[in-house]
């Protein structure tokens, strides 16, 4: 679960981790009388939207006149932010951060995430701070600084020294290295205690009165976590949710939403990213990615069907399961049960293997249904994608 920089600053502030005095509004009236208890030479007007790249696409604006930060607030709420995150639809602007300058000195990187490699938690920072750090990885890797925290000692005074020396504070200002040793504690802490999966700070700043302030926050939480942090769980904002995605989880379902032709249903995460793949293989593109986990049954089968046919964009659909947990003759029976009671009209592609799959396909193949089964994980693959294919093909001959 994502939640927004106000929020995200919020949960610093309560870990000693110094951000700038703000406060969320929501409307243009909150903007003006906040702006007016704001003691500061510079105001900042943050549109506040699951996704970066705001200050690009006009969602962040400054002054040093209070006067103008009402008609700063009316002009971005309720606007359209399209950032390279968002996609083209873009994010409508419900909320706004209104909160004071810093006199900035230097900005920095900083960032703590879970390494795929050792399962180690690993801060990543950097002295190019305000830059994308996909772009500094790309232009500037030896920019990039790593540090891995063994997670059964945790945290330990070298691991700041290492960082702190290695973007060179010392020489920048000497007085802000313990301080920096110190905010790093803090923010390991935040990550283990609240069971986050990623935290950036981008920039971290240095300010001419020799201060350090997270200026941006974004932070990401474990969804198998949440039922420990009812603090969190009321972070969360079904605004900045694809509805499909909550549709999916009040199911138990785990659902993305992409942008292609071919609707998913899969029984395991691993298994579901293969068969997105094996579908760009094939010369198609997946609509989601949806996994009905392991002990799948008729009403979460049932479930799935509805989600992927609420997608204007979804002209087929692919079902991948292995039986391992659940035997495939339940699958079938699944699906048969699933589809005449969703009732669907595009085409459907079945591939059963695992436990009773030969039982499973002939139960598919003798129901009666527009189904096609196969065994092979390529051949149901070339199938839905010429279904699909085909279908596209006579509308726009009938165009």
């Amino acid at each position: 679960m994502n939640v927004h920089e106000f929020q995200a600053k919020q949960l610093f502030a309560q870990f000693g981790i110094a951000v700038p005095k703000g406060k969320e509004v929501k409307n243009v009236g909150a903007a003006e009388k906040w702006a007016a208890k704001l003691d500061t030479p510079v105001y900042v007007v943050k549109a506040q939207i699951h996704a970066g790249g705001r200050g690009k696409a006009g969602g962040v604006k400054l002054t040093k006149n209070r006067a103008e930060v009402p008609g700063l607030a009316k002009e971005i709420l309720g606007k359209t932010l399209v950032t390279h995150q968002t996609g083209p639809k873009g994010r409508k602007v419900r909320r706004l951060l209104i909160e004071e300058g810093a006199a900035i000195a230097k900005e920095l990187y900083l960032s703590l995430l879970v390494d795929r490699d050792s399962g180690w938690p690993v801060f990543i920072a950097s002295t190019e701070g305000g830059m994308e750090i996909e772009e500094v990885a790309a232009h500037s890797p030896e920019k990039l600084l790593k540090e891995l925290i063994d997670p059964a000692v945790g945290f330990q005074g070298y691991n700041g020294r290492n960082l702190a020396f290695g973007l060179g504070l010392p020489a920048i200002e000497p007085a802000i290295v313990n301080p920096f040793i110190a905010m790093l504690g803090n923010l390991y802490r935040f990550f283990m205690e609240k069971n986050a999966t990623m935290v950036e700070i981008n920039p971290l700043v240095v300010t001419h009165d020799k201060r350090l302030i997270a200026l941006d926050g974004k932070v990401s939480f474990d969804d198998n976590s949440l039922f420990k942090h009812a603090d969190v769980q009321a972070f969360r904002d079904l605004h900045e949710e694809e509805p499909l995605e909550i549709e999916a989880s009040n199911n138990n379902l785990n659902y993305v939403k992409l942008d292609g032709n071919i609707g998913c249903m899969v029984n395991g995460a691993g298994l579901a990213m293969a068969t997105m793949d094996v579908i760009k293989l094939a010369g198609s593109e997946p609509a989601n990615f949806l996994d009905v986990g392991g002990g799948a049954t008729k009403e979460t089968v049932a479930a799935g069907f509805r989600i992927l046919l609420k997608d204007k964009k979804v002209k087929g659909i692919f079902i991948n399961i292995f039986g391992g947990i659940v035997r495939c003759e339940r699958i079938a029976h699944g699906v048969i049960d699933a589809a005449k009671e969703v009732g669907i009209k595009i085409p459907v592609v079945v591939r059963l293997q695992g436990t009773n799959a030969e039982e499973g396909r002939k139960l598919l193949a003798e129901s009666g249904l527009n189904v096609e089964v196969a065994a092979d994980l390529w051949e149901a693959a070339q199938k839905i994608v010429a279904l699909t294919g085909k279908k596209r093909k006579k509308k726009e001959e009938a165009a």
